[in-house]
């Protein structure tokens, strides 16, 4: 299996288990039972099912008004969608590289 199969698969089944934690944390929420820890949630999230959280969150109606874990998802989408367009669009990449280097010289002399 290539790499980037790998990757693939890593992602879709990370999404789908992510999509299905929203499931059963509603689940629990509606039942008032033991529920999912938000840092157990947004660490799906961070390490690559942020799509997944934000179906879920959307598809279910669950945690849309709870603060701050909606900003701190919405926050590791960007992170995300930045992350996948400086690998899919080399201009994106080479401002990025510059923007990053600017900063740290401004940051650290």
């Amino acid at each position: 299996m290539t790499s980037l199969a790998l990757a693939f698969v890593y992602l879709a089944t990370l999404n789908l288990v992510t999509f299905g934690l929203f499931w059963w944390d509603k689940q629990c929420a509606i039942q008032r039972r033991w529920r999912v820890p938000e840092s157990t949630l947004l660490t799906l999230c961070l390490v690559g099912g942020a799509f997944g959280a934000k179906t879920g969150q959307a598809f279910f109606r669950h945690k849309t008004r709870k603060e701050p874990f909606r900003s701190s998802l919405n926050a590791i989408m960007v992170l995300h969608l930045a992350f996948l367009s400086a690998l899919v669009l080399p201009g994106f990449r080479g401002s990025v590289m510059v923007l990053l280097n600017d900063a740290t010289s401004a940051l650290f002399g």
